[in-house]
Parts: C-alpha cells; sequence; structure tokens
C-alpha cells in the first residue's frame, strides 16, 4: 500500500503523509523498537474461536484500532474525511477527526454515521475555541482528543525541501508533478479539497503558508495544564491527552479528570529524538492504567504490533499512515482494506499466541526484549 500511494500521489503529498521531523531518527525508533519486541506464545489453548472485540471509553468496537487523527485527509483523496470514516465504521471502529480536516465537521457527522472522536489543538482564540466545542457536540462527536505535543511545527525537512504549502503552491514542479500523476491531479483540480475547512484564513485570505507558519499563526504556546482544565469544562464530556509520553503527565491527566491518554510522539513528525511510544507505554499504563483508557499511537505497521502494545498494558492502537496509504490508492476502499489487513493480523496473532479474547493477551501472551 505504501509503494502504491507513492506512485499515486505527487512527491510533496505522499512526503507530507510518510515524513518525519529532521533526520526521522523517532520515525525510525517507533519501528525499531516493535521489532526488538518479542511474542511468547501460550500452545495448547482453545482458539478455535477468537473475539478481537473490546472497549475504548465504553464504547464497544470489533477490533482494538481506532483511526488516528490525521489532518488533509482530502490531499490524499478527494473523498477524504468522509471516506476515511466510512472505512473505519466498516470497520467497526471509532473514527478521529483531526482539528484540520479538508470537509467540515458537519458533514462528515452527517454523511458517516457510526461512532466518532474530535481532535483539537487549542488555538489562542478562546472564542472560536468554545464555538468548533459547541460544533462537535452538536454534529455528534462523543469525545474530544486534545493534542498537547504542538506548542509549535515539527521541523519536517522533506516538506521543505519540496516547498509544501497550504493551499499548494501552482509552480512549474507542481504542475510536472500533477502530469505525473493525472488521476490524483484529475481529483484535486475538480473537488479542491485541500484547504482546512475549519480554520480560519490567514493574514492575506487564503494565502499560500508553509504548514510551520500556518502552525505557529493558530497554536497557543502558552498551553497549560489549567488551560486543560478549562477545556474540560468547556467540553463538558469524555476527553483524552494525547502526547503522553512521561509517567508524571499521565498522573497529571488522571488527576485533572481525563478519560484516557493517548501515548503518542505525533508519528515521529514533532520532537526528532524523542523516546519511542512503545517503549514507554508498559511504565505509563502501570501508573494510571487502573484510572483511564491507555492508548498507544506511532509507529504501528502490523497486527502483530497492535497485540504487543496490548499486552504492555494499551487497551487498543491509533493507526494513522497505514489507511492514508490505502485512502490515496483506493478511496474508501483503499482505506478499509489497509485496516482490514490490520484487523486480520491481529486476529491470526492471537490465535497463534493462545489468547483467545483481547482480555486473554496480557495474561497468556507477555512480551519480552530480544
Amino acid at each position: 500500500m505504501r509503494e502504491a500511494a507513492r506512485s499515486r500521489l505527487p512527491r510533496s503529498v505522499f512526503d507530507f503523509v510518510d515524513g518525519g521531523a529532521l533526520d526521522e531518527v523517532t520515525l525510525a525508533r517507533n519501528r525499531r523498537d516493535f521489532d526488538e519486541l518479542e511474542l511468547h506464545p501460550n500452545y495448547l489453548v482453545d482458539v478455535a474461536t477468537v473475539s478481537t472485540a473490546t472497549s475504548v471509553l465504553g464504547t464497544r468496537i470489533a477490533v482494538p484500532i481506532i483511526s488516528a487523527p490525521t489532518g488533509l485527509q482530502g490531499l490524499v483523496h478527494h473523498d477524504g474525511e468522509v471516506a476515511m470514516a466510512n472505512a473505519v465504521h466498516r470497520l467497526g471502529s471509532i473514527y478521529t477527526i483531526a482539528s484540520r480536516p479538508t470537509y467540515a465537521l458537519e458533514e462528515v457527522a452527517a454523511r458517516a454515521a457510526g461512532p466518532k472522536w474530535m481532535q483539537m489543538y487549542v488555538s489562542p482564540d478562546r472564542d472560536r475555541v468554545k464555538s468548533t466545542l459547541r460544533r462537535g457536540r452538536e454534529a455528534g462527536y462523543s469525545a474530544l482528543v486534545v493534542t498537547i505535543d504542538g506548542p509549535r511545527g515539527g521541523l519536517r525537512e522533506r516538506d521543505m525541501r519540496s516547498g509544501f504549502t497550504i493551499p499548494p503552491r501552482v509552480s512549474l514542479r507542481s504542475i510536472a508533478s500533477g502530469v505525473r500523476h493525472p488521476a490524483w491531479t484529475a481529483g484535486f483540480l475538480k473537488y479542491q479539497r485541500y484547504v482546512p475547512a475549519i480554520d480560519p484564513p490567514g493574514p492575506d485570505g487564503n494565502a499560500v503558508e508553509l504548514l510551520s507558519e500556518r502552525w505557529a499563526r493558530q497554536l497557543d504556546a502558552s498551553l497549560t495544564w489549567d488551560d486543560l482544565s478549562w477545556l474540560r469544562d468547556e467540553w463538558g464530556g469524555p476527553f483524552l491527552v494525547k502526547g503522553i509520553l512521561r509517567v508524571d503527565d499521565a498522573v497529571r491527566a488522571a488527576r485533572i479528570g481525563a478519560s484516557g491518554v493517548i501515548v503518542s510522539n505525533h508519528g515521529g513528525r514533532q520532537l526528532d529524538g524523542a523516546p519511542s511510544t512503545i517503549s514507554v507505554l508498559s511504565s505509563i499504563a502501570a501508573a494510571v492504567g487502573d484510572e483511564l483508557d491507555v492508548i498507544l499511537d506511532s509507529g504501528v505497521r502490523r497486527g502483530t504490533d497492535v497485540v504487543k502494545a496490548l499486552a504492555l498494558g494499551a487497551r487498543a492502537c491509533l493507526v494513522g499512515r497505514a489507511p492514508l496509504y490505502g485512502l490515496a490508492v483506493g478511496g474508501e476502499d483503499g482505506a478499509y482494506r489497509s485496516l482490514e489487513i490490520l484487523a486480520d493480523e491481529v486476529e491470526n496473532c492471537m490465535a497463534l499466541i493462545g489468547a483467545p479474547t483481547v482480555e486473554a493477551i496480557k495474561t497468556v501472551a507477555p512480551v519480552m526484549s530480544k
């Protein structure tokens, strides 16, 4: 799927999806540390029937895989967030709309009837924050995902080298790339899903901006735990804190009444040199797992990765890049196929390690380092 997506997408768009910050050390570390973990199977267990179902924040899902909030999905495929949401719902799970979707919150909710969460980066404009929260509640988003690892944008050198901007800049290079990718270009020109649907316009209307410039203008770098308490009260429902990498931050999240924490390094797209999420998961789960739901994000590419995360204390995993590759290749069906592959691998791995249920994974399949 990844290689097919590389062929279908212009290089700047593929690199936006695929890349990480600076030298991409954390991006690589996320994968390497998963690979360093071994699954020790427990045989002669009845696995004639295997159930991958579990519950997250009280919602029953068919497989412990939830879509990560990934912005600008309309750039990857013109059906964007609507296609991704329907693919996730076909899987029987929860869709998380990003803070910068290319379809409006209300349109995605109207066209995708399954369970949905809403991500938020907190803007300095508190009236705008209140308005977005109200829109999310009224549209039926059941939980708020507050991402805290973005006081400013990461330095993504692939995007800098390709000149990736919002909206995309027209240049000789972009025109040549469009000619080489006619199917993507046709959808891009016809549907024009390339500007965040809920962002305010820039100081010059919808002028071209580098992604880092847009982040700097729209993120509140002064955000503190007190602001999260205010946000909790304004939302008035379940909320998760995304970007947790330390036990003390997980404990703080529990103390302010978070419903869950998402152990995440933003897929290696923010702080290069941060630890992999799988390497810090078990200590965080041990500290707060009895109080709230712990979810793992970043680096998941195989169903075995999901099982390893569950064995170390996660209730479920977020996946971002894998379904985006599928979305690029085949819209909703492509995204669903990517998710289906992961779900099939989870079920197969559970059978092979002797875990007939998700709850059994922790007891029958200890994970050990090589």
